[in-house]
């Protein structure tokens, strides 16, 4: 089983960047798959992006796309997620979400392992 923990978020005016971090513990991230999520109030959880185990290449939402980036830091057992061009409708609680093997997914339902998620308010 693997514990993760979000962190990095906060308030960005648009048009800014954000980094957020999510540190795994128990378990190697560096060649799982998985994925960044946000859920905004009163919508579902969607997938900002997911990424393959051992895999620098990324699959974003269309309401991301080409914003983001999810680099790893194997020797920290960390993945961030960095998104630049932040909009007031990028705002969510965004989670971290980890596969029990190579793939990834980008529904939520796929995964059991999900960090408590971080707050990001975008003002405009």
């Amino acid at each position: 089983q693997v514990q993760l923990v979000d962190s990095g978020g906060g308030l960005v005016q648009a048009g800014g960047s954000l980094r957020l971090s999510c540190a795994a513990s128990g378990r190697t991230f560096g060649t799982y798959g998985g994925g960044w999520f946000r859920q905004a109030p009163g919508k579902e959880r969607e997938c900002v992006a997911g990424i393959r185990g051992s895999s620098n290449s990324i699959d974003d939402a269309d309401s991301v796309k080409g914003r983001c980036t999810i680099p790893r830091d194997n020797a920290k057992n960390t993945v961030y997620l960095q998104m630049n061009s932040l909009h007031p409708e990028d705002t969510a609680v965004y989670y971290c979400a980890a596969a029990v093997s190579g793939y990834y997914s980008k529904a939520s339902r796929w995964y059991r392992n999900w960090g408590q998620g971080t707050q990001v308010t975008v003002s405009s």
